[in-house]
């Protein structure tokens, strides 16, 4: 007897095919943050100047985000997602030759744009493929490379860091999106477009993009200087307000046709996803950025090292991923994701008295059962912004809900390393040069303990949210 909500095959194939297509962006970007040193010292520049190659993948794929909506609207959805990997693979090509900083930061731009393109298009083109009935499970498949982005990326970078040179990380993206565009072409299927006849909205794409632009650079430059109340940041940050206010108010005046129309909020299960994937930027990326750091400087591990210790969280991500997708789509995503953030408070507070000192098994358990909690936050929540609204609503949606979650992994990451950093900038200055030496492995054990509170707080925040979501038992 065929069990309930049970995926058909032809769709998981279409669903595998899709989610591979999106494997080189999540990868690429979590491996070019190890490489940054790298790429320091092969073109002589500064840190500074190199780590506009990061934060400009990052405005570049805020940008692109609002596009995603119109273009499936204007065109065929397996074309466009072939577009945007064939974007990609440029951008990758160019990287890979650049044979200066200044045009490794352009073609990241491209490498950006192209990513930007195509999240979105995978989370709108499974809904359109699967229906929304099943969307806990396929969004537990759009969780493995979610999960083995940050987990893997690190390592293979670190590796091909060691044993060939750092432009391997982009050459490495070519048979990948060459592979994955021979089985688009060959295994998707096409996706109508919805409305030939759709215009852009310029006005509505131009006032999000300048306003998640601007947030997302403000938050960077506040996580570059430790501290949110710098003049750029403070600019920026009123900037990128000042254009969400005019988006609303553009959007009044457009209704249906804006490219986010505002009557998305009215569906409460939207707002709490909304909410808790911004909160989730502090649980999720600012634990991946202390993670490795904590490794390095207080546990004194190689890069290489640092990264394999991750793996027991994505042992725990692997393991609850498939569980939290059948009960989402079986009891709602309101109790997967209270358990799961519960679960994830359990895994990250004993950080905040781990030091030098805690042997690796003891936080190798603590990270297995985090792993587990932070495995079944995210998908749950994507999952559930979609509910109760119609599959011409669904690109909208997806619209909101990346930039609010872009938004608030850049807000999280910059939180966590203010935190960080300005504590040991405090400290410093009060101690005595002379006794700098020994109390600084104890000053930045503190920092750090600091900051695993801090995302052990936002994730017990993410209960409030949480409240709005479905809840399937009810019924």
């Amino acid at each position: 007897m065929k069990k309930e909500n049970q995926i058909p095959k032809s769709v998981m194939v279409i669903a595998l095919v899709i989610v591979f297509g999106a494997m080189a962006p999540l990868l690429d970007s979590t491996m070019m943050n190890i490489a940054i040193n790298a790429v320091v010292k092969d073109f002589n520049s500064s840190v500074t100047t190199v780590q506009w190659t990061v934060t400009c993948y990052l405005l570049a794929t805020g940008v692109a985000v609002p596009f995603s909506s119109w273009l499936l609207n204007k065109f065929d959805g397996k074309f466009v997602f072939m577009a945007g990997e064939l974007l990609f693979g440029i951008g990758s090509l160019l990287s890979a030759m650049a044979p200066s900083v200044q045009l490794l930061i352009s073609a990241r731009l491209v490498q950006g744009f192209a990513g930007g393109l195509i999240m979105p298009l995978l989370t709108v083109l499974l809904v359109r493929t699967s229906g929304t009935e099943v969307m806990g499970q396929m969004m537990a498949i759009v969780g493995v490379p979610m999960i083995l982005g940050p987990l893997v990326g690190p390592i293979i970078g670190g590796v091909i860091i060691k044993l060939v040179s750092w432009r391997w990380i982009f050459w490495v993206n070519v048979p990948v999106v060459l592979i994955s565009i021979a089985l688009i072409a060959w295994k998707m299927p096409h996706y109508p477009a919805q409305d030939k006849q759709a215009k852009m909205d310029v006005i509505g794409i131009m006032c999000l993009v300048l306003a998640s632009s601007a947030l997302i650079y403000g938050i960077v430059n506040a996580a570059h200087s430790a501290s949110f109340t710098n003049q750029t940041s403070v600019m920026y940050m009123g900037l990128g307000l000042a254009m969400f206010v005019l988006y609303i108010i553009w959007a009044v005046i457009r209704q249906e046709r804006a490219v986010l129309p505002l009557n998305l909020f009215k569906f409460s299960s939207f707002d709490g996803a909304s909410l808790g994937l911004f909160l989730a930027g502090t649980v999720l990326n600012g634990a991946m950025l202390l993670l490795p750091l904590y490794f390095q400087d207080i546990q004194k591990m190689s890069v290489l090292t640092a990264a394999l210790a991750l793996v027991p969280q994505g042992l725990g991500m692997m393991i609850s991923r498939g569980v939290t997708g059948r009960l989402t789509d079986q009891i709602g995503a309101k109790y997967v994701v209270l358990a799961s953030v519960a679960i994830t408070f359990i895994g990250t507070l004993p950080f905040y008295w781990f030091d030098q000192h805690t042997a690796y098994w003891l936080i190798a358990i603590v990270l297995l059962v985090r792993g587990m909690g932070a495995g079944g936050i995210i998908m749950p929540l994507m999952a559930d912004a979609y509910t109760g609204m119609r599959v011409d609503q669904v690109p909208a949606a997806t619209i909101g809900a990346r930039i609010i979650q872009n938004i608030g992994s850049a807000f999280g990451s910059a939180l966590v390393t203010t935190v960080v950093t300005s504590y040991i900038t405090s400290q410093v200055q009060q101690v005595k040069a002379s006794a700098l030496a020994s109390q600084a492995v104890a000053i930045r054990t503190t920092a750090f303990q600091n900051g695993f509170l801090l995302v052990s707080i936002a994730a017990l925040v993410i209960m409030l949210p949480t409240l709005l979501l479905t809840n399937k038992m009810k019924a």
